[in-house]
């Protein structure tokens, strides 16, 4: 069973999530994250979601995720435990990284 992150681990491993140039936002009306990617086209923002999406399935945590042309995004929380967990935490570290390889 997937465990929502404690107060520890929401400093450790949270914070540096929500600072820097591809900062996420905590979601008022939830235990969530969310951010926005911008990319030059729609193709490029179709690989990134693509490049996610297979990581998700691998690791069976699937994002809420929203496109628009070359924008995408990203809301990230476990249902299994009505909230942020460890999951959520590595594919936003993953979403990030690949967003960096469009940069």
């Amino acid at each position: 069973m997937v465990q929502r992150l404690t107060s520890a681990e929401r400093e450790q491993l949270l914070e540096p999530l929500l600072i820097g140039p591809q900062a996420w936002h905590l979601v008022s009306e939830r235990d969530a994250i969310k951010t926005s990617f911008s990319f030059q086209d729609f193709n490029q923002a179709f690989g990134f979601m693509s490049q996610v999406a297979l990581k998700a399935e691998a690791m069976n945590h699937h994002p809420e995720w929203f496109n628009v042309y070359n924008r995408v995004e990203v809301t990230l929380s476990t249902h299994d435990c009505q909230g942020l967990s460890t999951n959520d935490v590595e594919l936003a570290t993953f979403c990030n990284k690949v967003y960096a390889r469009f940069q």
